[in-house]
């Protein structure tokens, strides 16, 4: 059931917030007002006081005025020693920044800081298949909108402790409000032959019956569900036009699902599902993004449905696992969608450094791209792609991949994630099929 615009969020809201504990600012507040001789010590800095004082024992007056001194003295010395200690502290810091020491704590496969990409805070970058795909697809803008509002709630929800409801609140407001203004754009952008489907999938984004506040992650994730699909029905082909010279190349204009059955090369067998039994073969689905990558995504479609890869071994390199195949196919020019572009750019990297990111970005777990052809960077492999093991502790610290924005990935795999680190070299596709994108997958005509 999909999440409805008009839910519930006031009382969610409620609910949670009556469970949680008394503000610890107040504790902390009224712990320190308390305690006016802690307040006084940390408003005045201490300052050594010296005064006369006159007693009728002399040695008595010289030992006291000794101690004073040797306090102060001490005191003195002990500051001193934490400031030198806090500058050496420093200097370590910058010096590690500039040439890395090799403490014995750190790991010996970290890398060097030459590889390194800049920082951006502002820096979004999908971290799921989905999300990714998600947000690939050439859509209607007031779809955008609104799916901007509700993964803004998603991502808002995953804040622990107190969750800013008010901003939710208004994210599903504003949501609603385009939803139910713009009916008319939303479905005039659908062709005819399937506004009715359309239909289906507004009313149920619109007129959702799950109104459980312990279900809103749950019913969250339906209506962005719901959301892509009527974005895939408003995006029959492509949005762009392909260079003259790019027109030899099969193409995939649009979605394509690519279904990947893995065999243990050695005879050992996968982890066994949730109440299984340990499984001599396990399958991988792989969604191909035809709207960024026409030109990658075609050509491995067109390999698939000529058997180029069954019965290809896979071999596993550092974060990838690769395919063996050495199939012959067309050389495809490096194709790269950059982020808030209408077109791919080809034979292009991106940099990261200067803010450029692509649409389908390699740092998320389960990429799947093609290989540099032996040639030239400027083309991808005509036969060899890889999955992508994306690992967050061997990224910049941005948390980008340091091959960001320099293969092109055309898909991500959305079945069978959790068996790709079980996959090991000598490991086989027994066979590989289109099982969806058939009718998306344009062959050039011959002259």
């Amino acid at each position: 059931m999909a999440f409805p615009l008009s839910s519930a969020f006031i009382s969610h809201k409620a609910s949670i917030a009556s469970s949680l504990n008394p503000s610890l600012t107040q504790q902390r507040t009224h712990l320190f007002q308390s305690n006016p001789t802690c307040r006084k010590s940390a408003r005045a800095p201490f300052r050594p006081t010296f005064c006369c004082i006159f007693s009728k024992n002399p040695s008595t007056e010289v030992n006291r005025k000794h101690k004073i001194l040797s306090n102060f003295c001490a005191s003195t010395f002990k500051d001193g020693t934490k400031r030198f200690e806090s500058t050496i502290a420093v200097i370590l810091f910058f010096v590690q920044i500039a040439s890395p020491l090799p403490f014995t704590a750190w790991n010996s496969l970290s890398l060097s800081p030459a590889e390194a990409v800049l920082y951006s805070p502002d820096t979004k970058v999908p971290r799921t298949g989905e999300l990714a795909l998600r947000k690939a697809i050439p859509a209607n803008t007031n779809m955008k909108t609104i799916q901007g509002s509700l993964e803004d709630i998603s991502y808002l929800l995953r804040i622990p402790q107190r969750k800013p409801f008010g901003t939710m609140e208004g994210n599903v407001k504003k949501a609603l409000k385009i939803a139910v203004d713009d009916k008319g754009s939303i479905m005039a952008s659908i062709p005819a032959d399937l506004r009715e489907k359309g239909s289906e999938l507004y009313d149920s984004l619109i007129d959702g019956k799950d109104q459980d506040p312990d279900k809103v992650s749950v019913s969250l994730a339906s209506s962005l569900d719901a959301v892509a699909q009527l974005e895939l029905l408003q995006a029959p082909g492509l949005s762009f036009l392909l260079p003259q010279q790019y027109l030899k190349y099969p193409r995939l204009t649009g979605r394509g699902i690519v279904e990947l059955v893995i065999e243990k090369g050695d005879g050992a067998t996968f982890s066994p599902e949730a109440g299984g039994e340990p499984r001599k073969t396990a399958t991988i689905q792989v969604v191909l993004d035809g709207y960024s990558a026409p030109l990658t995504a075609g050509n491995f479609a067109k390999l698939v449905v000529n058997g180029a890869y069954n019965g290809v071994k896979l071999s596993c390199i550092n974060q990838a696992i690769l395919s063996d195949s050495k199939n012959s196919g067309y050389s495809v020019p490096l194709e790269i969608m950059p982020s808030g572009q209408f077109e791919p750019l080809y034979k292009t990297t991106l940099s990261v450094q200067d803010g450029e990111l692509p649409v389908l970005p390699l740092s998320v777990y389960g990429a799947v791209a093609m290989a540099h052809s032996d040639v030239s960077e400027e083309y991808s492999s005509p036969y060899q792609f890889f999955f992508y093991l994306y690992d967050k502790r061997s990224a910049g610290l941005g948390g980008l991949s340091f091959d960001e924005g320099q293969f092109s990935v055309f898909g991500y795999t959305t079945v069978g994630r959790e068996i790709l680190p079980e996959i090991k070299t000598g490991d086989l596709i027994r066979s590989a099929q289109l099982v969806e994108g058939q009718d998306r997958l344009v062959f050039p005509v011959e002259s």
